[in-house]
């Protein structure tokens, strides 16, 4: 299959994977109708197209709790990306190192905090949620300090699992699901000898090292129903910032009060999601949620985004829409089951690709420039009436030219100086 754009990987993988494992990343919860309005809000945004700009010094770079990354794009915490590629963790922050952007390591990670933390050349930031096991919490925070983990994204929408019926008919769980999923591994040659014989061992890293246990896939959706905490509340945090001196990332934001419950919490930045549509089926999409909460708390903590984005053109639409950064999930997954690492590589630089077009078409040299201005039309306003994202006042560069074209040479020239 010849991948040319960022959404061919999801069909390659679906031709690699068993079901259980295309499904489970592919899929979302209840009716799915959370999932595919992250996908379509997001790509209704209309961009205003901007011509003679001379935008031929590109900066794709972004600047993140003191640190510079090549691109406004990091990898996003997935469960089980282990089970996608041989030993997927250490793959996908080997493919975030070449290419200078962060990957952050999952909870629910295949691959231990130590193994992914050895293959990296720069700190990883690792993803936790809130469990009623805070003996597990506190232990897995301590291993991410004393490996180097500098940032701490802490997940916050997943009080409860969501109901994700696609997993019960693709034999994730169900009826005789262990049988099924063998069937499928042998259905799937490729993926059975690199991943199923050579990717072992198959369990919970993170949470066999605290057990000091081996903690399969058998007891993965237990072991989560059974650990998430649905009493939690902001005050009960208090410990956690307390105790993690690095920065702290709060995941699951979509509503502006929430977020500004964050920075009042003490939060370094948040991410806005719904978490890729896999929790509250109903949900507003990111693109919804977005540009209330940057109008409540931009400039006074760091905004990442997630949810729907598929290209490079989505990575810009979600800083139009006032995020700082963009997180990736589904979509650096079906690159890595794809052609694991350099699937990966292949990807960031097609979304690379992507953003230099869409900033030399919105006249723009730099990611920081990119902002509501550049917005064409908001996107749709959903049932509730809730306020679409207003454009702001244009730059002086910006403006109309009300000046005879004789004279534009010269104020251009005068301009740069």
């Amino acid at each position: 299959m010849i991948i040319s754009s960022a959404t061919d990987f999801r069909e390659a993988a679906r031709r690699k994977l068993p079901p259980f494992l295309f499904h489970y990343l592919d899929g979302g919860a209840g009716a799915e109708e959370t999932l595919r309005a992250n996908v379509s809000e997001l790509q209704s945004v209309r961009l205003r197209q901007r011509v003679l700009r001379g935008a031929e010094q590109l900066d794709l770079g972004a600047d993140w709790f003191g640190q510079h990354y090549d691109l406004p794009i990091a990898l996003a915490p997935v469960g089980l990306t282990g089970m996608y590629a041989r030993r997927g963790e250490v793959q996908a922050v080997r493919a975030a190192d070449r290419r200078n952007i962060p990957f952050i390591q999952s909870t629910v990670s295949v691959c231990p905090l130590s193994e992914v933390a050895a293959s990296a050349s720069k700190p990883i930031w690792f993803q936790l949620y809130v469990l009623k096991d805070r003996a597990f919490m506190r232990d897995v925070m301590q291993r991410a300090r004393e490996l180097g983990a500098t940032n701490l994204v802490f997940t916050v929408d997943m009080p409860v699992p969501g109901a994700r019926y696609r997993d019960a008919h693709s034999g994730m769980s169900g009826p005789n699901a262990s049988l099924r999923r063998i069937v499928q591994a042998m259905l799937h040659p490729r993926w059975a000898w690199d991943v199923g014989l050579f990717g072992r061992p198959h369990d919970l890293g993170n949470i066999s090292a605290y057990r000091g246990e081996v903690t399969g896939l058998e007891d993965y959706i237990g072991w989560l129903g059974a650990n998430f905490d649905p009493a939690i509340a902001w005050h009960d945090l208090q410990w956690i910032r307390d105790e993690w001196k690095g920065k702290l990332v709060i995941k699951g934001i979509l509503d502006a009060d929430d977020a500004r419950d964050a920075l009042v919490f003490g939060a370094d930045g948040i991410v806005v999601s719904n978490h890729g549509g896999r929790q509250l089926d109903g949900a507003i999409s990111t693109a919804q949620a977005l540009p209330d909460i940057a109008d409540a708390v931009k400039g006074r903590m760091t905004i990442f985004a997630d949810g729907g984005v598929r290209t490079g053109t989505d990575v810009f639409r979600m800083l139009a829409l006032g995020a700082d950064g963009v997180l990736l999930g589904r979509a650096f997954v079906y690159a890595l089951a794809t052609m694991g690492q350099a699937g990966v590589e292949k990807l960031l630089d097609i979304m690379a690709k992507d953003l230099r077009t869409n900033m030399v078409l919105t006249g723009v040299k730099s990611v920081r420039e990119i902002g509501p201005h550049l917005l064409a039309a908001p996107p749709r306003a959903d049932l509730s009436g809730r306020r679409s994202p207003q454009p702001v006042q244009q730059p002086a560069c910006e403006q109309r030219l009300d000046v005879p074209v004789a004279g534009f040479a010269e104020r251009t020239a005068a301009e740069k100086q």
